[in-house]
């Protein structure tokens, strides 16, 4: 924990900056300094790399939120308090945090219903117009930052930002002991909501995916079984999940973490009558999509984005606990300076879940 022992003054803000597609710098940025008496200054130990980051870095845009100035990556991230403000209660110089990376105005109609991932006004690292968090100094609200046990790493802690992605899809699909989950998509994402749902006590929960090692993993990370995705009919495909799954009525609850159009369509005939689905992957604006299934069947259909209250809290307990062993995704950590390096094997699809350390971690 290099960080602990530096003081501000002797910490570099040196930071991964996207200009744009495929063209990066690494340059010091202004340090920055506490805005309200109740925001804390966090020097950044470890950042994974998220698949939004990676599409920032290969398109430079994400929907209409397009990379018009040159922006800091990276969102997945841990540090360690320097500075806290003076109506900061519950956190102090050395504390070591999970750090949530976009908070909400607090006042608006979805903020006051406990909504704040679907409030208009959110400020969310890495998001254009916004900087992220692969950089040395982040500052950030005390009540966006999570302690960390001292049973958890800064490693770990840098993943819970994914795992409290899967905590709110798994809640979005309300999984009961007993159920059965179907996850469509063995990426870091998915792989987090096979291990949430088992953690929520599902007695069976099978990840799809069209690679088999990915599979291979998630056997052995969380999944009681797996389904390799073949170029057949969505009603085909859905067909052999079941039975090979031994779920023939179909499954309380299917996830989709992919966001493929297949996928999505394979979900709604694998999911019982009465069942639950939950879109949880990001993929083309429109698809063609089995509405009649939807219907005859009653299925109750939910979207999910971000994270919400309570998610971040829950995810960071998981860990703590020993009901999710998310150091198992870590497939590498690298220096800050290969940086980029680390983007083109997420990419490639070289690793599960890499991480950056920070400009101030000690080689």
């Amino acid at each position: 924990m290099a960080t602990q022992s530096l003081d501000r003054n002797e910490i570099s803000n040196l930071s991964f900056i996207l200009n744009k597609p495929h063209q990066v710098t690494y340059a010091q940025r202004p340090k920055p300094t506490l805005s309200s008496p109740h925001d804390v200054i966090v020097a950044v130990n470890y950042t994974g790399i998220c698949g939004s980051d990676v599409h920032y870095w290969n398109h430079g845009a994400i929907g209409h939120f397009v990379v018009k100035e040159p922006m800091v990556l990276g969102h997945e991230s841990a540090g360690t308090i320097i500075e806290a403000g003076s109506q900061v209660k519950h956190l102090r110089p050395g504390d070591r945090v999970a750090i949530e990376p976009g908070y909400a105005c607090r006042r608006c109609t979805d903020c006051r219903a406990g909504k704040y991932n679907l409030c208009e006004e959110m400020v969310f690292a890495a998001t254009p117009p916004h900087h992220g968090t692969l950089t040395g100094l982040w500052a950030s609200p005390a009540d966006f930052c999570y302690k960390l046990p001292d049973s958890m790493s800064l490693q770990e802690g840098a993943l819970v930002e994914p795992l409290a992605v899967a905590v709110h899809i798994v809640k979005q699909a309300a999984v009961q002991p007993g159920q059965s989950v179907v996850v469509m998509g063995a990426g870091p994402v998915g792989l987090l909501c096979a291990a949430v749902a088992k953690a929520y006590g599902a007695s069976k929960v099978v990840s799809v995916d069209i690679v088999q090692s990915k599979l291979d993993f998630a056997m052995a990370f969380a999944s009681t079984h797996t389904y390799l995705s073949r170029r057949v009919a969505p009603e085909e495909n859905a067909k052999a999940i079941r039975e090979q799954a031994g779920i023939p009525k179909g499954a309380d609850v299917v996830i989709d973490a992919s966001g493929a159009e297949a996928s999505i369509q394979t979900s709604l005939h694998t999911v019982r009558v009465g069942g639950t689905y939950v879109q949880g992957g990001m993929g083309k604006n429109d698809i063609t999509f089995p509405i009649m299934a939807l219907c005859l069947k009653e299925v109750t259909a939910r979207g999910s984005f971000r994270y919400g209250p309570g998610d971040y809290e829950l995810a960071v307990d998981l860990v703590a606990s020993g009901k999710v062993d998310i150091k198992k995704l870590v497939t590498t950590v690298v220096p800050f300076d290969q940086a980029e390096e680390a983007f083109k094997k997420v990419k490639e699809g070289e690793v599960i879940k890499i991480l950056i350390a920070g400009p101030n971690e000690k080689k």
